[in-house]
């Protein structure tokens, strides 16, 4: 298979199977409740907010409060006070401001608000002084980029239904929304047909240039309807004649990144039933991975239950930091929906040295079975191994620290530059160790209701040494040699 042996080469020996213990009762308690408006969303955003190196968590409760939680260290962790906060359906980390301190934007069924960071986690509500305009909006999905000389970054956000249609829900989605940096404050620009996105990413395509991807749920536009690619250079919807075939699917959440090596990110769409991983092709187009790639994960791999599954939060990261990137889905049934399965584990799909990917959450001890939406990969203890928060509807926030033995090497690079887009989003991060090639590429969306702003990891395999290269969002480029096992900083020259 073309694919499989593409990949050989990236690959490095085997460590033994993930392991993950459960750590969830060091969370205070918290789950994402509501009903109709809160079956989708359900996200989490994890970032630094103190400056102390260990990843924090804001998670979105639905009709529930809102809730950050500090981390400690060592799996222990604070809940911190926050505004009153519901409504919430998903929020994304990101440095509006510019001033080093991790802001946040939160989505909701009615309006989305921004909260500016300050020290030691508390944020307080800056949506009119940052300019932001008023909205009564379903928000679902978010993105952010800087645009060339902007200081402040341009905003998308993606509306679901339309709650004041009184023809709807079924073909009443929203328009969607485009905020762009105007004076002291933001202008909205409607961004139209919208068919109700449930995930947008800002990021350089198989082209090679920047476009806002949709991912758009086909329950509620049900026809005349599609997957959606914005140009952001030209401000152009991409069709068939640039490359972009209109597929349909029930679109939940986007994941993003390079699994071959060639600086081009594959792409993976959590759906109601099979999940579809684009492969990245050399004339800037894509093409659906093979079924013998092993990332539909269309059903239940383990309790019995035979119909098709629901993916949620997607994420590509290297669990037991072989070398090669790995995928965890989130899994559950949108309420009680009789043709999706109920009993519906989360994923966890181990890239294999051809290319291919094994189911391995059972084995893990991951594979829960509530109704799991949003989710996170992060070093939460700081010993270069990912671990696994999964947000659940109706049921209590997990943490699982992962014990997986025999791991490889690791590296974790942080960026920051001066100017507004003071976290370098929109640079690419590449690592070269042992002959293989990584790149990941510095950008905020995607997912399904939430993301992070943390260093991006890498795992190594058996190397103890790589070349990091960073190519910055002025297309600069930075490159160093680096011991493994550590968090290099870069900050742009």
């Amino acid at each position: 298979m073309k694919w499989a042996v593409g990949l050989i080469m990236l690959a490095s020996p085997a460590a033994a199977g993930p392991l993950f213990e459960d750590r969830s009762a060091a969370l205070p308690a918290h789950s994402y409740e509501g009903g109709w408006e809160h079956f989708v969303g359900g996200g989490v955003a994890v970032m630094d907010c103190n400056a102390d190196g260990a990843p924090d968590i804001f998670a979105a409760g639905g009709a529930a409060p809102a809730r950050l939680i500090r981390n400690d260290g060592a799996f222990s962790f604070t809940d911190m006070p926050l505004i009153p906060l519901t409504g919430v359906t998903g929020a994304y980390p990101l440095d509006m401001d510019a001033d080093g301190l991790t802001d946040l934007f939160v989505l909701r069924v009615g309006a989305n608000v921004a909260l500016r960071g300050g020290p030691d986690c508390t944020f307080t509500d800056a949506t009119a002084d940052w300019g932001i305009p008023p909205d009564d909006a379903w928000s679902t999905a978010f993105t952010a980029w800087w645009e060339p000389g902007d200081d402040r970054p341009t905003l998308a956000v993606g509306n679901y239904v339309d709650r004041s249609d009184p023809d709807g829900p079924f073909e009443a989605c929203d328009d969607n929304v485009i905020l762009r940096p105007d004076g002291d404050g933001y202008t909205a620009t409607p961004l139209t047909p919208g068919y109700c996105p449930l995930s947008m990413l800002a990021a350089r395509d198989a082209r090679g240039q920047t476009a806002l991807r949709l991912s758009n749920d086909r329950h509620y536009y049900i026809s005349d309807g599609h997957e959606q690619m914005w140009d952001v250079a030209t401000r152009r919807f991409l069709g068939p004649a640039d490359g972009w075939d209109n597929v349909s699917l029930w679109g939940m959440g986007i994941a993003s990144r390079d699994l071959t090596g060639d600086g081009r990110d594959e792409v993976m769409l959590t759906s109601m039933g099979d999940q579809v991983l684009h492969l990245a092709q050399p004339d800037g187009s894509y093409a659906a991975a093979p079924f013998a790639v092993g990332s539909t994960a269309h059903r239940p791999h383990t309790g019995g239950d035979g119909r098709p599954s629901t993916g949620w939060h997607a994420e590509f990261a290297d669990v037991d930091n072989d070398g090669r990137s790995d995928l965890f889905i989130a899994k559950g049934n949108v309420d009680q929906m009789p043709g999706m399965a109920m009993q519906d584990p989360n994923n966890l799909l181990m890239q294999q040295s051809d290319g291919t990917f094994v189911e391995a959450a059972a084995a893990a001890g991951i594979a829960t079975m509530e109704r799991s939406r949003g989710a996170a990969l992060a070093d939460f203890d700081g010993d270069g191994r990912l671990d696994l928060l999964v947000a659940n509807r109706r049921a209590p926030l997990e943490l699982y620290r992962n014990v997986t033995p025999d791991t490889g090497h690791w590296l974790q690079v942080a960026l920051q530059q001066s100017g507004g887009n003071r976290d370098a989003i929109g640079a690419v991060v590449s690592v070269t160790a042992d002959g293989a090639h990584q790149s990941v590429q510095h950008v905020i969306g995607g997912g399904h209701g939430g993301g992070q702003l943390l260093a991006r990891h890498f795992g190594l395999g058996n190397a103890t040494q790589a070349q990091v290269t960073v190519t910055w969002p002025d297309g600069t480029t930075t490159t160093t040699q680096s011991a493994a096992d550590h968090i290099l900083s870069f900050t742009k020259p």
